[in-house]
């Protein structure tokens, strides 16, 4: 039943995220002008990463957890997780940014300075990415404590304990730095954006419209979208917490699998909270499942056919 689990998982996070992949590397192509698209192909790419590598840990979990300890498995699958979780998560805070500077409108000059220059913001932040990963792997150099915790021998359990809670407590802080950038920007977008909303709806009232003007309708449709990232950015860092903890403490334990799984949570749903909430993307899909539907139809027919002539 777990490795059911797994796969159902595995193939419906992997189905949302190579469609959106595919459109947006289609619309990329035609248009490389269009960097939106860019981002949504990357943190497509990313979240596809993201997938195999907790399909990967958890189905070894499942089936060889000692050779999984034994080989430095642990190690290596930490870290590329680590680096393909946190550019999803960037990926998808520029998402946050770019909603912010098409949708907001401010009057000051600082803004509206920041907004004809979108590309080379979203760069920048991306640039950020990229030092503050520099800055975790010289961590993992530096200090002593990273470096060994993968090959005190166990047998040594007093220092192995301590040793864990040690390296479980530095884990966690900078872990914590490396996600509250991000989410400090999210929150910050959303703020501003229902500033905007706010003095949208002013101005409103203001000419004596009481119906709500396409802006508006924009306004709280990307401030859905934001509020639907920040909330499961939230649940993903709780459960990144649980499953560190308890790798810590319980690193055999079969339990550990389910753990592992609940980290695909964000990616997962956020990818088909992106499909829903994007007019093009949502356009697509439908027009693929209207396809396929009408080719199982006929598929049936045929299959019908051939036993009502038997």
């Amino acid at each position: 039943m777990y490795l059911i689990l797994v796969i159902a998982i595995f193939i419906t996070g992997m189905l949302g995220n190579v469609f959106i992949g595919l459109v947006n590397c289609s619309d990329w192509v035609k248009n490389q002008k269009i960097f939106i698209n860019f981002i949504l192909l990357c943190l497509a790419a990313s979240r596809i990463s993201s997938l195999l590598v907790v399909f990967i840990n958890a189905t070894i979990l499942e089936l060889a957890p000692h050779f999984y300890y034994s080989h430095n498995l642990a190690k290596y699958t930490e870290i590329f997780w680590f680096i393909t979780d946190q550019l999803s998560t960037w990926l998808a805070t520029c998402l946050s940014i770019f909603y912010l500077f098409k949708i907001a409108h401010f009057s000051h000059p600082l803004f509206l300075w920041l907004k004809w220059r979108l590309r080379g913001v979203l760069v920048i932040f991306l640039v950020f990415y990229f030092l503050f990963l520099i800055f975790y792997f010289l961590l993992l150099e530096i200090l002593p404590l990273w470096r060994d915790i993968y090959v005190i021998p166990k047998s040594n359990l007093t220092s192995y304990s301590d040793t864990m809670k040690n390296f479980a407590v530095q884990t966690m802080i900078v872990f914590d730095i490396m996600y509250l950038v991000p989410f400090l920007v999210s929150l910050a977008s959303l703020l501003l954006l229902f500033f905007s909303l706010v003095k949208s709806s002013q101005n409103l009232v203001r000419i004596s419209i009481t119906s709500e003007d396409s802006r508006t309708k924009i306004h709280k449709k990307a401030m859905k979208m934001l509020v639907s990232f920040l909330v499961l950015f939230i649940i993903h860092i709780f459960c990144m917490q649980v499953a560190l903890w308890l790798a810590f403490l319980f690193p055999l334990n079969r339990l550990m699998g389910f753990v592992w799984l609940t980290l695909t949570i964000f990616p997962l749903t956020h990818s088909f909270i992106l499909i829903l909430g994007n007019s093009k993307l949502r356009q697509r899909a439908m027009s693929v499942l209207q396809d396929l539907q009408r080719q199982l139809q006929e598929l049936i027919l045929s299959l019908h056919r051939v036993f009502s002539l038997h």
